[in-house]
Parts: structure tokens; sequence; C-alpha cells
């Protein structure tokens, strides 16, 4: 059966006996009717049907069957391979493909491994993996969507153990698979990478927003699970002015799994959270899927109810061995009931002031390939084989719309570790128990593998993700020994969307821990997040509006360049930053690929690269190679220990004007960052653009657009514009700018609303100050 979703996707189902029917509706697609594609004109021919959109020429071969599809031009995309379009072993079923010889694959979610995927074998099935190694599959999320380089993509839509072979047994056909379910599948055609993910966030529902707060940094440990130590902890942070806006409670917070009712470490926690608030702090616990059997009176609750998956050997409620608090009953969220019985208990934390969750566990946890056991394991929408990879999505689905259904028009936060696809219509994403848990010190893979890592998972639709900074696992026996190693984890973690550092047990990773020096370097990567705020939101509003996600394989930006098929090491951050962290031990450079363009270096402002080329570039123990594209705009703000600690503020914008003739351009986006009124559209959005002439550049504000938010306070814009000459005059609008002094330009920033500007010499920066009026105003900045 093919269906037409839109002038570029196609639904694609083989099945056999040609009854189309599915056991469960799919639990990732939500929209199938994408558009209207109008009039679909079909040819049919004595040996073959052709369907043709604006975009596609559909191909089905009666005899022997096989399907193609080519672009309007006629480029062949896609291609049974000979006649092994769907072959059928008992209930396996298996799609050949028509590999092509410069064929290239990405994506797949959170998968270990390169970033390309040609030549390599991926499972799908969430699986608990502590420790796990750089090429170690399958891990704990499972999202059966690919990109290829010949500009589509494949969603195969399948619950069960699905397998990509992308070229792993043969040079002439790749192959997706399952040992049961539908071959139904997706084809996504896009001219671009970008396009592919739009389509597949089309198809899949747009990810949420986190609220602002969650952009900031964040601290956590296995046994933070006592409000003296939280307390401590985050003192210590207020003192050492260590920006921080988040602390995490793991499992052990509460008295009994999962109750929800606060353990023996917190004597007044209602109290804890509420003092923390004052100081900035927003408290966030964790919740596993289970309710232990020491846990009598919910046990028996729950089991009464039949909320539990239950043994079909036993007909009883299935009994289910956990990593702690002994024996527990797997709480089946498909069955209708469950999700207000688990809202009730879930927003008792809430009630107290915690602000959200991290869903662990939620493979659920010890049910690996080898635990054959828990496939006996019934759940109300069917047996474990098919549910197993979405379990963690139906539960993340409740805590989701409980959430939000006892708090209203309140954002959530959720941060889930195992996941199918569809999840970020619910949640975020952190990359599990990394690290190496026989020799913390010797994690250096572990922590380069997390880069190419995140970029499969933003194209698998999880834009707002992290990692545990430290790498969960390991003891770590000598601090000093690790302060090279977990520096440079700080470096990469405070790029990722959501920051966090955690490692397991009692083991603790503050950062004054490791001495002074990886403090200080931990305390200026920590500030640069922090500065880049309006930034990274902006792009956070992106990723909810398209898919397109914050950290992003350089063949996104660049899609025409084969190069950047080898960037495994570095990143681009939203369009204007291209980061390069430095994981190799005792590394003191690192080598860099800079696409088409010239780049400027964001640590001095002015030090420009040209592009298309690798470097070798300097990158000492203080040093994370970041790098802005020139013609670009950079919106920043001040320091501040929290997120909003301030809640009126100057934006300084970083102009890296483009060449003479061209302009730069960026749209700052604003809401309140708490409620969900974004998806209401209610926002605050100013372009600014900067153009280059040959007499000199002129910067302009356009007119703030305010859908239904307004902003609170008068602030001032604060334009840096990097250049090596020194402005002969500033003009705002009809009136020339009086020039003063740097330090009382930079002292006036946030109170005083009175144009001016300056020279910085030594930086090559022309300062200029102006108040924010809403309105459109152009500065003429004469050479």
């Amino acid at each position: 059966m093919l269906e037409l979703c839109s002038r570029g996707v196609v639904k694609v189902w083989y099945e056999p006996t040609g009854v189309f029917q599915r056991n469960n509706a799919s639990f990732a697609v939500i929209n199938e009717k994408l558009e209207d594609v109008g009039t679909v004109q079909v040819n049919e021919q004595a040996t073959v049907y052709e369907i043709f959109t604006d975009f596609l020429r559909i191909r089905v071969n009666k005899d022997p069957f096989q399907l193609q599809i080519f672009d309007k031009y006629q480029k062949l995309l896609l291609s049974d391979f000979k006649d092994r379009g769907l072959v059928k072993e008992g209930d396996r079923l298996v799609a050949y493909k028509s590999l092509k010889a410069d064929e290239q694959f990405f994506g797949l979610g959170e998968k270990s491994g390169p970033l390309n995927k040609r030549g390599l074998t991926y499972k799908m099935w969430n699986s608990d993996q502590p420790c796990y190694s750089p090429t170690q599959d399958p891990l704990y999320k499972s999202i059966p969507f690919f990109i290829s380089s010949y500009k589509y993509g494949i969603f195969f839509d399948n619950t069960h153990k699905t397998e990509f072979k992308l070229g792993s047994e043969s040079n002439d056909y790749f192959s997706f698979e399952a040992p049961g379910g539908e071959m139904l599948y997706y084809f996504i055609f896009g001219n671009n990478y970008k396009q592919i993910i739009e389509g597949y966030t089309q198809l899949t529902g747009k990810p949420i927003m986190p609220p602002k707060w969650a952009f900031g940094f964040s601290q956590s440990r296995g046994l933070m699970t006592r409000e003296d130590m939280t307390r401590d902890i985050a003192k210590e942070y207020r003192a050492r002015k260590i920006p921080i806006d988040i602390m995490y409670q793991d499992i052990g917070w509460t008295k009994n799994l999962q109750d929800f009712e606060w353990g023996r470490g917190y004597q007044n926690p209602k109290q804890m959270v509420k003092d923390l608030a004052a100081d900035g702090f927003k408290m966030i616990v964790s919740q596993d899927p289970v309710i232990s059997q020491a846990n009598k009176k919910q046990w028996r609750e729950a089991d009464s109810l039949g909320y539990f998956a239950t043994d079909i050997r036993t007909g009883k409620s299935y009994d289910m061995p956990w990593p702690w608090g002994g024996n527990c009953g797997v709480v089946d969220f498909t069955k209708p009931g469950v999700a207000d019985w688990w809202g009730t208990y879930q927003q008792k934390p809430v009630a107290d002031g915690v602000k959200g969750f991290w869903t662990d566990m939620g493979e659920p946890a010890w049910t690996n390939e080898d635990a054959v056991d828990r496939l006996y394991m019934k759940h109300h929408l069917g047996m474990h084989e098919e549910i197993h990879n979405v379990y963690g999505l139906t539960w993340d689905k409740v805590v989701k719309e409980q959430f939000e259904k006892h708090n209203p028009n309140q954002r959530v936060f959720q941060m889930t570790r195992a996941a199918y696809a569809g999840l970020q219509r619910y949640t975020f994403g952190w990359s599990g128990d990394s690290g190496n848990g026989s020799d913390v010190l010797e994690g250096w893979g572990q922590l380069a593998n997390q880069i190419p890592m995140s970029l499969s998972a933003g194209m698998g639709l999880i834009p707002f993700w992290a990692c545990d900074i430290s790498g969960y696992c390991g003891d770590i026996k000598d601090y000093p020994a690790m302060a090279e190693f977990y520096t440079r984890w700080m470096q990469f973690g405070v790029f990722n969307p959501l920051s966090r550092a955690h490692h397991e047990g009692n083991v603790a990773v503050e950062p004054w821990l490791f001495g002074p020096d990886a403090e200080r370097r931990s305390k200026e990567a920590i500030e640069l997040k922090y500065k880049l705020f309006p930034y990274i939101y902006t792009y956070g509003r992106e990723a909810h509006d398209t898919g397109v996600p914050l950290m992003r394989a350089l063949l996104l930006e660049f899609p025409n360049d084969v190069e950047t098929f080898k960037a495994d090491a570095q990143f681009m951050f939203g369009k204007e930053l291209l980061v390069a962290p430095v994981v190799e031990k005792g590394a003191v450079t690192k080598k860099v690929y800079l696409p088409e363009g010239q780049w400027i270096d964001f640590k001095d402002g002015k030090t420009v690269y040209n592009g298309s080329q690798w470097i070798i570039y300097d990158a000492p123990l203080d040093i994370t190679p970041v790098f802005a594209k020139k013609g670009s705009i950079i919106p920043m703000m001040p320091l501040m220990q929290y997120l909003h600690e301030k809640p009126t503020y100057p934006i300084i914008l970083e102009v890296f004007p483009a060449n003479e003739g061209q302009t730069a351009s960026f749209e700052l986006y604003e809401d309140d960052g708490e409620t969900n009124n974004y998806l209401k559209n209610i926002y605050a959005k100013t372009k600014i653009t900067s153009t280059t002439g040959k007499q000199d550049w002129s910067v302009r504000v356009n007119e703030r657009e305010e859908k239904g938010y307004t902003l609170t306070g008068t602030r001032n814009l604060v334009i840096k514009l990097h250049t090596s000459q020194e402005p002969k005059s500033v003009i705002l609008g009809t009136t020339k700018v009086k020039k003063g002094k740097l330090k009382s330009l930079q002292e006036g920033m946030e109170n005083d609303f009175k144009a001016a500007w300056t020279w910085d010499k030594e930086n090559g920066i022309c300062f200029i100050k102006l108040q924010d009026t809403g309105k459109s105003q152009e500065i003429k900045i004469s050479k």
C-alpha cells in the first residue's frame, strides 16, 4: 500500500496477506495528512505503475515486484534491491534496498559509534547498559529513523526489536528488518537534511520547549538524597559564584519506590525547596516506573487495581527484579486509569515546590536482550516484545500530561533515559550511564563518542539533550589526577542544551573538588553558557518549530560539503557558532574542519580563518575551540548567577560584519519562559541586521514584533562591532552619538539609557549603547 502524506512524504506498507491492520495505532506518528497533495497523476502500463507528485516520481514494477522512488529530475533516490523489497521468513520481515557506492547514512537517534553509519549494524531494543563502550549497541533509546546522503529519510514505524544493516552485509544493498509487527515505513524527501528532519517532525510532532531555567547549569549525584548535602552544595555554588539553576535529587530521595514521599534524609523538605527557590534554585527529582513489593500499601493498591504488567504464565502481576528496592511490580502505563492514579502520586512533590522530574530506568531496567524471561510480560496493549521499546514513551506521556493536568499552563521539565520515536512531544533526553567503570581516568573514548552520539540524537528529534558531565561511571580516587578529564567534559557539556554534572553513588563531582585551576576553567565554561542564553533560547524556539536541533552535525548547515561527513568531533551550535571540544587525553591542539566562508576565533574576536579546510588549532586546557561565522550576529547577556536573576537586562549583540556588500542578520526570540503560551505563539521577536558598505557599517534594529508578549522594564542594546579599524563616528538615526570611555559605557549598560559609543583598541571592538525602544532604529558607523 502506498499513501501520499504530502508531495514529499510517502507511506509504504508491505503486507503479504493484503490485510492492512495493526495491533496498535502508531505510538510515534500523530499526523499523516501533512498537506493536500491535490490531483495525483497515476499512469498504468503493462509492466509498471507510475505516480507523480510535484517532488517525486514513484515507480512500481509489477513482475517482479519492485518499488523505486525518483526525484522530479528522474534521479533514483531509493529502490528495492532486485525482487527483495520484502522477504518474509515466518514472522520476520526484511526490506532490502539497493545501496549506491557513494551513499552515506546518518541518524538512528542516540546511538554509539561514528556520525556516519555506513557499513554498520544497529538494533532497536531499549537496554540498560551502564558504562557502555564507544561502539556498544543497543542502548537506551530506539528511534528507527535514518537519513541518506541521497536526500531522503526512512522512518521504520515498528516497535519490535528492529535491526538496520546499513551496508554491513554487502556493498550492493542495505536492509532493515523486524521479528514481528508490520513492514511499514515512511519515505521522507527533502532538498536538504533540515527539510527531511522537518518532514519527520510533521509526522511525529514538534518538540516541547523546556522552561528557560532548564538552559542553565545543574548539579546531581547518585546519592544526592539528603537535605543537608543539597543545601551545602547549593550554598557553595553561590559562595564561589559559579552560575547554577538546578539541583537534582536521585531516586533515593523517595521513601519507597515509588510513593513520591520524601525519605529519611530530609528533615523539612518543603522548607528546603522554598529556601533554595529563594536563592534561584529549582529542584528536580527522579522517578522510577515501578512499585517495590517492600512498599506494601502502594503495591497492594496497584495490584488490586490491575495496574501492573502481568505474567502470562501465572496471570498475576509480573515479579520484576530491580537494581534497588527489591523485586517490583512494573506499572502498565498503557492501561486506562493508570495515568490519573500515577498523576496524583507524582503531584505530591510538585505541591512542595519541586519543578519537574527525570524519568530513569524506563527501558525498563534489566530487560536487555539476554533477559528473555521479560518476554512473558503482558501489557494492556500487547506483549512485551511489542511494548518494550515504547514502554518509556508511554510513561513519559503520562508524566507530561498529568503534570499539565495538575499544573495548568505550566511548562513541564522532564528528562528521560529510555524512549521511542515521538519522545519529543513529552520529554527531553540524556545519554545515560556513560564513562569507564573500570578506570574513570580512561573514559576519554566514552567522552569523545558523546559528540557523534549527541548529533545523531539531534537528528532523531532529541534537540534538548544532555550527558552526565564527568561520565557517570567509575570511582574517583584522585581528584587532581582527574582535573584535565573533568575540565574537558565540562567544556563539552556546557554546549549541551541541558547541562548537568552527575556521577554514580556518593562520588562528588562539584567543580571545586578538582583543584583551583579546574574550578576556574569550569566556571569560565559555565559562565559562557549563561552569557549565551539569548542565543540558545532563540534556537530552542527554532527547534520547537522545525525539529532542527541546537547541536548540529555540520552537514545540516553545509549539506553539499561531503567533508562534513567526517567531522565527528565538532558541531554547529545554532547557525553561527562552530564548537570543537578537545576530547583527547593530553591534547593541546585540535584538528578542526572549517566549512566554506570565513571563521573568526570567538575567544579573541578577531583572528580570521578561511574555510573549506582543516586546521590545527592551539587548544591548551584553558581553551575550548569556538568559531563565529563571519557575517553573523550573536545575542548575549551579562553574567548572572542563575537565569533571569535580574528580570530586565541589556542584550549584547556581538556583530561580526559580513564582507562588503553583504548583510548579517539574527532574529531574537523572547517569551515568558515558564508557561505554555509559546504554543499559542505568544512571544516577541526582534530582527537585527548589519550591512557592510564601502564607507560604513549599518546596524538596523527592526521594530519589535510583539504577539501577546510585552517585555517589562527598560533595557539597553549594546552593539559590539568587531573590526580592525577605529570608526570615525557613530550616528543613531540623524543624531551623532557622543563618544565616551569604555569603563563608563560598561558600567552604564544596565541603568544609563543615554546613547554612547567607544572604541576598544586592544580587542578591536566598537561598543555602541542605545536604549531598546521596541521601535525601528538604525545606527551608521563610519569607517
